[in-house]
C-alpha cells in the first residue's frame, strides 16, 4: 500500500477545498486525478507529495502514519517527487538544474555526472545537456522537470497537468515517457488531467474529484450551460452559445449539467431525425476504454459516446464518419 487516506479534508477560511472520507493507492501503478477547475486536484497532490498540510485527517505512507511536522516530513520529501505545470528551471544550463538536487544529497561529483546522463538519456535530451535550460520549449522544459524528478531515485512521481502546457507532439511523447518510468523504473505515478481519454490510455486507476469529494463516475460530458425554463417538466440549456439541450426539470439561469455517454442513442445515419436533442458529428477519435468503445464527436461541441464493444463491431464507425446520435433526456444530470 502507497497511501491510506482516511478522513482527510483541507479548509481554507470557510471553504472545505478537499473532502475525502477514505483511499487507498497502491503502490508501482499509474493513477490519474480527473476533475473540473477548483475540485480539489492540486491541493491533493500537494498533500500527497507533503508540501502541504491537510486540516484534518489521517494519512499513511507505505503503511506508516505520516506527522506532518516539518522534521518528520524531510525524508519523506525525498521519496516523492512533485512535477509542477509549469516547471520552474535555473537560468543555467539543463545539466546544472539536474545536478543541484543531487549536490544537495551530498552525491559525489562522478556519481551525479552517470545519474544525471542515465536521466536525460531516458527523456531523450542527453543532447540538450549543456543547453541554457531557460530557453527551452514547454515540452522540452517538461523533459527537463521530468530527468530532474528522476535523478532523485524517488518512489512516487506526482505530476501536475504534465501536458497542458506542450505542444500536441510533445503531449505524446510525455505520455509515453511516463508510461515508461513505470514500467522500467517501478515508479508510483499520480497525475492530474482534464482529458478522459489520457487518463484511459496511461492510468491503471482513475479517480474523479468534484467539489472536493471522490466521486463514482467520470467527467466525461461535463458542461456549463444557461437554462431557461421551457415548461413546467423541462428547461432549454444553451451550452456554449452553440448547443441546445432540452433537459428535464424546471431551470432557471447558469447551472453544470453531465451527459452519460452510454445512455447516447446512436441514430442510423440514412435517417432524417429532428426530434429533441438530435444531433451529427464527425468521429475525431475512437479507443478502447475497459469492455467499452470510447467515441469522441465533434459536434460543435465535443461529446463522448461509450457503447459495448460487440455494439461497435456489429456498427464499425470509423474516425471521419459522419454519425447522428440522440441525448435522451434520461441521460442528463444536472449537477447545479
Amino acid at each position: 500500500m502507497l497511501y491510506l487516506i482516511s478522513r482527510l479534508t483541507k479548509v481554507y477560511g470557510s471553504r472545505t477545498v478537499l473532502d475525502i472520507e477514505s483511499l487507498e493507492i497502491m503502490e508501482k501503478k499509474i493513477y490519474a486525478l480527473l476533475g473540473p477547475n477548483g475540485s480539489g486536484k492540486t491541493t491533493f497532490l500537494k498533500i500527497l507529495g507533503f508540501l502541504d498540510l491537510p486540516t484534518s485527517g489521517n494519512v499513511q505512507y507505505c503503511t506508516r502514519p505520516v506527522r506532518f511536522l516539518e522534521s518528520q516530513l524531510q525524508p519523506l520529501r525525498k521519496e516523492v517527487v512533485m512535477v509542477n505545470q509549469h516547471p520552474i528551471l535555473f537560468t543555467t544550463t539543463v545539466y546544472r538544474n539536474l545536478e543541484f538536487g543531487l549536490r544537495i544529497r551530498k552525491i559525489s561529483k562522478k556519481k551525479c555526472a552517470y545519474i544525471i546522463d542515465e536521466a536525460l538519456d531516458m527523456v531523450g535530451m542527453r543532447h540538450f545537456s549543456q543547453a541554457p535550460a531557460h530557453r527551452l520549449s514547454g515540452g522540452e522544459t517538461q523533459r527537463v522537470a521530468l530527468a530532474r524528478a528522476l535523478a532523485l531515485s524517488p518512489q512516487v512521481i506526482l505530476c501536475d497537468e504534465p501536458t497542458s502546457s506542450v505542444d500536441p507532439e510533445n503531449q505524446g511523447a510525455i505520455i509515453n515517457l511516463l508510461r515508461q518510468i513505470n514500467d522500467e523504473k517501478q515508479i508510483s505515478l499520480i497525475f492530474t488531467t482534464h482529458n478522459q481519454s489520457q487518463a484511459s490510455m496511461l492510468a491503471h486507476h482513475t479517480l474523479f474529484l468534484d467539489h472536493g469529494k471522490l466521486g463514482t463516475t467520470s467527467y466525461d460530458n461535463l458542461f456549463a450551460a444557461v437554462a431557461s425554463r421551457k415548461d413546467e417538466n423541462s428547461s432549454l440549456c444553451k451550452i456554449q452559445n452553440t448547443v441546445e439541450l432540452v433537459v428535464p426539470g424546471d431551470r432557471d439561469g447558469e447551472i453544470r449539467l453531465m451527459i452519460d455517454p452510454e445512455k447516447i442513442d446512436i441514430l442510423e445515419t440514412r435517417k432524417k431525425d429532428h426530434g429533441e436533442n438530435c444531433f451529427r458529428g464527425n468521429i475525431v477519435q475512437i479507443t478502447k476504454e475497459g469492455g467499452k468503445i470510447r467515441i469522441g464527436v465533434d459536434s460543435e461541441i465535443y461529446f463522448i459516446i461509450r457503447m459495448p464493444a460487440d455494439d461497435y463491431t456489429r456498427r464499425k464507425p470509423m474516425v471521419g464518419d459522419n454519425m447522428a446520435f440522440r441525448i435522451p433526456r434520461k441521460s442528463i444530470k444536472l449537477l447545479s
